[in-house]
């Protein structure tokens, strides 16, 4: 399968999510290297949207703007969910791999992009009352990715619907204590390191 295959199937995946989840999971036919093209063309995609979406629906400061911050609000939640995802589900019979979930979780980012591109310049064109309908199109994009992603975690895992449904929540859950936990950790590492830097300072007072 070549490269312009391989992409013309992500979007065989969005239009076509029983199918296409079934052919990723058993026919072999999801790519990872898809999946991380998809995952950084959503990070620039959200750039985009900061910096140049219409003033009519853009609240941002443009001097204000961090491109680095998308790397917290996109890959870092997927890298979490997909650590949290197989990690569950190793534990309730999960039959997906951890390189499954990764490529099921990216191709259910498309709509995100295959919606903002167009609404962003929608954007620049639009009244105040014609709003409504940039908003409209971010929630179709919304719920289209949580539809993917509902029907990519189902497939993969070959999960009932309500195991899924919970499957995901607890994955949400998962995702919470990760962070918790890392905070923790992180904190508790600047506090060791005060503690021994405060005692080289007395120590090196006291010589």
């Amino acid at each position: 399968m070549d490269f312009l295959k391989e992409v013309k199937y992500s979007f065989h995946v969005a239009f076509h999510p029983f199918d296409g989840f079934w052919d990723l999971k058993y026919e072999n036919k999801g790519r990872l290297r898809i999946a991380f093209m998809i995952l950084l063309a959503v990070t620039v995609m959200m750039i985009v949207k900061r910096q140049y979406a219409g003033y009519v629906v853009n609240f941002n400061h443009p001097l204000k703007l961090n491109s680095f911050d998308e790397l917290k609000y996109i890959v870092l939640p997927f890298l979490l969910w997909c650590i949290a995802n197989w990690s569950l589900t190793t534990l309730m019979d999960g039959e997906g791999k951890f390189k499954e979930i990764m490529i099921a979780t990216g191709y259910a980012m498309l709509p995100l992009i295959v919606v903002s591109l167009p609404n962003i310049l929608l954007s620049n064109v639009i009244t105040l009352r014609e709003a409504s309908f940039y908003y409209l199109l971010d929630t179709v994009a919304s719920i289209w990715f949580v539809w993917l992603l509902f029907v990519g975690t189902m497939t993969v895992h070959q999960y009932t619907v309500t195991k899924t449904i919970i499957t995901m929540l607890l994955t949400l859950v998962v995702m919470g204590v990760i962070i918790f936990l890392g905070l923790l950790f992180f904190s508790l590492i600047q506090q060791m390191v005060s503690f021994v830097y405060t005692i080289y300072q007395e120590l090196s007072l006291r010589a």
